[in-house]
């Protein structure tokens, strides 16, 4: 089945940086481009129908325009790109491209302006998060450069963890120098050994394609381990399964968005 990259384009300054970042792991995956915009359409509201009619068509028309001058700037004319734009909701939109036959990522950009965004991930990168049954990577608003060669998969002990989607994801990815880490956040005084053995059975199921290893982050500060490793490089993705203690819990949604996203380099892949 084809590749497609379809990137959720809200026309920002950042909107060129997700299209370089996609752009330039379209070419390793061999995967099409799709660039994707929800238009907001302001029309008096006793406009009569065609006259909200004729606005809506002239938003989308220039919204249109403005893609297509930003895959000129950013993409080669040696890729594939298509353009949808349309008043109707993403979460519809997406719905309908995701029950056509590719094999879909679906791109997002993370902005966190406020300190509440921050917190919660930036409300439309989430409720695209919670609404689509796809892979979806949240890219900080600021990385241009796409980059594989450090993955990190955190795994929790008691929610399932998809290797399905995870082997999904990963036939996007080339296995020459990349290495995945497997790891589990601890809370303090937390038992691990039943998570360690999982760790070490999904570290073992990969490494005939990739380097990998695995690795528990606990004690006093599990988050300064994680730090550690975690250098907020441009070369390192991160991966959680939505529901996941990493997304679900308050605590640890804090420190993941603020210190390894927000304020970092730090690509999110939130498996479904």
């Amino acid at each position: 089945m084809k590749k497609r990259f379809i990137l959720l384009i809200d026309l920002s300054e950042y909107s060129g940086n997700l299209i370089q970042y996609a752009c330039n792991w379209s070419k390793e995956a061999n995967a099409e481009l799709l660039l994707v915009h929800q238009t907001i359409v302001l029309a008096p509201s006793l406009a009569d129908i065609e006259s909200k009619r004729q606005i809506t068509q002239h938003a989308n028309n220039e919204a249109l325009q403005k893609l297509k001058s930003l895959a000129q700037e950013f993409i080669p004319p040696t890729l594939s790109v298509s353009y949808s734009v349309s008043e109707t909701p993403l979460q519809t939109t997406l719905a309908q491209l995701l029950a056509q036959p590719f094999d879909n990522l679906i791109f997002v950009g993370i902005k966190g302006t406020g300190i509440l965004k921050k917190i919660i991930l930036g409300s439309e990168a989430l409720r695209i998060i919670d609404s689509t049954d796809n892979i979806i990577v949240a890219i900080p608003k600021e990385i241009d450069t796409y980059s594989h060669q450090k993955i990190f998969v955190a795994v929790a002990e008691k929610h399932p963890f998809s290797t399905l989607e995870l082997n999904n994801f990963l036939n996007f990815i080339d296995n020459q120098n990349t290495n995945i880490t497997f790891f589990y956040l601890a809370k303090p005084n937390e038992k691990t050994v039943g998570v360690e053995k999982q760790l070490e059975k999904l570290s073992k199921m990969f490494a005939d394609r990739f380097n990998t290893d695995f690795a528990v982050y606990e004690g006093r500060n599990p988050f300064e381990d994680i730090k550690k490793v975690i250098n907020n490089k441009i070369d390192e993705m991160l991966v959680v399964q939505k529901g996941s203690r990493l997304l679900t819990d308050q605590f640890f949604r804090r420190f993941l968005i603020n210190e390894l996203i927000y304020e970092g380099q730090t690509p999110l892949v939130v498996l479904p």
